[in-house]
């Protein structure tokens, strides 16, 4: 059946890997702090912080421990919903203020651009909040690119290694699995979509295999109608 949507990752595929990890990492680990003991009053983001008490297991903690559990998950590149969520909200201080531009690969933006004038729907899954996938591509180098996209995934629909979470997608999209053609850099994300029936294309941008699936170095290579 022929593809009618595009669902695409952002880091290391849409977006270069260093710039989450040397720019918007770094701007969460500096400004978490602050903006948490600011904030933690208010119902958004006690909510998160409810949810990382939760899921650490310290029911109890007060701020300050939080802000120190949130730190560590940094550190380690914890994909966990609540941290997710509130380096959203410290992100699009950021955004907003101008201190941070979104990075988009121009392979990536030009194709996305045609793609959707030719009439495909265009979604982003990736570990990143819906809140930062937004962001990144709502305040890019290249300006407002959101009237592109049809829709937002991130952990809330599940793992991005796990089959089931395409299912899910796909559901939520309203199209068959097969219609759908998933971008990532990583090869068990792309295990998992090929797993649920999307039609799977690896970026490997400095070059290499994905293996099992077909992959190019840029955007620019990528055909929905072959697929």
């Amino acid at each position: 059946m022929p593809i009618r949507a595009i669902l695409t990752d952002i880091e290391g595929t849409t977006s270069a890997v260093s710039f989450v990890f040397d720019v918007l990492f770094p701007y969460a680990r500096e400004h978490l702090p602050a903006f948490v003991r600011a904030h933690a009053g208010e119902a958004e983001v006690a909510a998160q912080l409810e949810a990382v008490r939760a899921e650490s297991g310290e029911t109890e903690a007060d701020v300050e421990r939080v802000i120190e559990i949130l730190l560590g998950w940094i550190a380690e590149d914890r994909k966990a919903t609540p941290l997710k969520a509130l380096q959203g909200m410290v992100w699009e201080q950021g955004y907003r203020a101008g201190q941070l531009k979104g990075h988009v690969y121009p392979d990536a933006v030009a194709a996305l651009r045609r793609w959707k004038s030719g009439g495909y729907d265009l979604y982003v899954y990736s570990s990143g909040s819906i809140q930062a996938q937004r962001l990144i591509f709502g305040c890019s180098e290249a300006g407002d690119l959101s009237p592109l996209f049809s829709g937002y995934f991130d952990t809330t629909s599940g793992p991005k290694r796990e089959a089931a979470s395409y299912a899910r997608i796909a559901e939520a999209i309203g199209r068959p699995a097969g219609e759908i053609l998933f971008l990532s850099d990583v090869v068990q994300e792309l295990d998992a979509a090929r797993a649920a029936g999307m039609c799977t294309c690896g970026l490997a941008r400095e070059g290499g295999e994905l293996a099992g699936h077909p992959a190019v170095a840029s955007f620019a290579a990528i055909e929905p109608a072959a697929f």
